[in-house]
């Protein structure tokens, strides 16, 4: 297959990109790609020396092979994999992949290495213009019903924790029960919307639930990691924020970031309304004890010494 025509082929993934260019490979190429193909999981955070020391070959060979899949150079490739793995991997696969940390110390700084990057990425990407359509929306609507499953499922219970001040019907759908689901959404209906949420691997049951919304008359939010995926494709507005793969841990700390910007942006809007809420819940909250203050230890304290005397 010729380079240029692999270029076009946008929605091919690098194994089908590998596979179908095998047979034509130089015996070099061949040992690269079958490397690749057979430990995928830990070559996707290999150096490009790396690679070429483990298959027996120059690290000008590796560029090269990733260069003749059809990719801008190395670090083109390299970054490809590592998005295909976080869709694919199971959780055992993704458990292997962080073998490439060879202690403690390599691990805490790698990640958080990685999340500082992933809050760069998501900031200077930031679509502007979406973000407040999203807010205006948000604003809008009759009836907010807030979606996230499994690994996504805090980011949705955050969201919903702070939304429910702000407005007086969101919903939080939080089951990965089929029936469950459909049975809290189904009144969804036209001048309702529906915030979807998830990364890889994404959520079928939101992705359903989504397209359910779409055809009652809802319109859609999703807040994923990228355009060209199951989870944009009933979305009205589409909010991103990179996700890593951090072994079989899901690093979701832009996603929460980008969710604190919205809630701030929804909270400025609402100002008054929220001013009103607070104050009913910080005597409510004062009344029940929901928060520890202080003085009920001083009291508690004072109450002590007195029976002790």
């Amino acid at each position: 297959m010729n380079p240029d025509d692999k270029k076009n082929e946008s929605l091919a993934s690098v194994v089908e990109r590998i596979t179908e260019s095998l047979d034509s490979m130089s015996k070099g190429q061949k040992a690269i790609a079958n490397y690749i193909l057979s430990n995928y999981e830990t070559a996707a955070y290999m150096t490009a020396a790396k690679l070429g020391e483990v298959t027996g070959v120059s690290e000008s060979t590796v560029v090269r092979f990733s260069m003749e899949l059809g990719y801008e150079g190395y670090p083109h490739f390299q970054k490809a994999l590592q998005e295909e793995l976080k869709v694919k991997l199971t959780s055992v696969q993704r458990l292997n992949a962080a073998s490439r940390f060879s202690d403690d110390a390599s691990i805490v700084k790698s990640i958080i290495q990685a999340d500082l990057d992933s809050l760069k990425y998501t900031y200077e990407n930031l679509d502007e213009d979406a973000f407040s359509s999203a807010v205006e929306m948000i604003l809008n609507a009759k009836k907010i019903y807030i979606m996230g499953l499994r690994s996504s499922s805090p980011l949705s219970s955050f969201m919903h924790f702070y939304m429910t001040p702000l407005f007086d019907d969101v919903r939080h759908i939080h089951s990965n029960s089929a029936n469950e689901v459909f049975e809290q959404i189904l009144p969804i209906g036209p001048g309702d919307v529906m915030i979807g949420i998830s990364f890889p691997r994404y959520s079928t049951r939101t992705i359903q639930s989504m397209q359910y919304a779409r055809s009652r008359g809802a319109s859609v939010i999703v807040i994923t990691d990228k355009a060209d995926t199951p989870m944009t494709e009933h979305a009205n507005i589409s909010l991103f924020a990179r996700s890593d793969m951090a072994s079989f841990v899901d690093s979701l700390t832009a996603p929460l970031s980008l969710i604190n910007a919205l809630l701030v942006a929804l909270g400025m809007h609402r100002k008054s309304h929220i001013e009103e809420s607070f104050e009913a819940l910080e005597k409510l909250w004062k009344e029940y004890k929901v928060y520890d203050t202080g003085k009920d230890r001083d009291i508690t304290s004072e109450e002590s010494k007195e029976e002790n005397t």
